[in-house]
């Protein structure tokens, strides 16, 4: 009996030992599953949320925008920026750099922000004397002369002046570059 009583003794004191490690196991279950749902909302949250809020900056940004162009044409201050001109498309131009020990090319495709559609049909009457007037520019200059930033903004004057200059009256607002790549 005593080799019965001892069995007996023994068998619960194995159930506990087996028992902690699961219950440990599930504890660390939980608690892992716990934080991994966690870590995903903060990380929705702050990812999901960043993404909307650039788009809802972005409509505030709109919505300014809108608010100072109608204050300008009311008789705000801003002046020609108020009032959105007509776009005027050019065809790309592709001309030798004046760079002498190199052959270098210049690839520059053109918008032309106009006053109105007078301008507009006035340009289109004026396209070889444009095109003529934009490639002698072109290839005027050197590779140093147009790469940097500020190259680009003289040369974008320049060619506003040009093609005003050919114009009854100064039509064109600014010259915009869709395309410029330098070989």
């Amino acid at each position: 009996m005593a080799d019965a009583a001892a069995v007996d003794e023994k068998a619960p004191a194995a159930a506990p030992a087996a028992a902690f490690p699961i219950k440990l196991l599930i504890i660390v279950s939980v608690i892992a599953l716990v934080f991994g749902v966690g870590g995903a909302f903060v990380a929705v949250k702050f990812l999901g949320g960043a993404s909307q809020g650039g788009e809802h900056s972005e409509d505030h940004k709109g919505d300014a925008e809108a608010k100072v162009e109608s204050k300008s044409e009311a008789g705000g201050k801003h002046g020609e920026a108020a009032s959105p001109g007509v776009m005027f498309d050019l065809d790309p131009f592709i001309v030798n750099l004046a760079d002498t020990p190199d052959v270098r090319y210049l690839k520059l495709t053109l918008k032309l922000d106009v006053d109105g559609e007078a301008v507009s049909t006035e340009l289109s009457t004026r396209i070889p004397q444009i095109r003529d007037a934009v490639l002698v520019l072109l290839s005027s200059k050197d590779v140093n002369a147009v790469r940097t930033t500020q190259g680009k903004f003289q040369l974008r004057d320049e060619i506003t002046q040009r093609i005003n200059g050919l114009l009854k009256k100064p039509g064109v607002r600014s010259v915009y570059f869709t395309e410029f790549v330098v070989q």
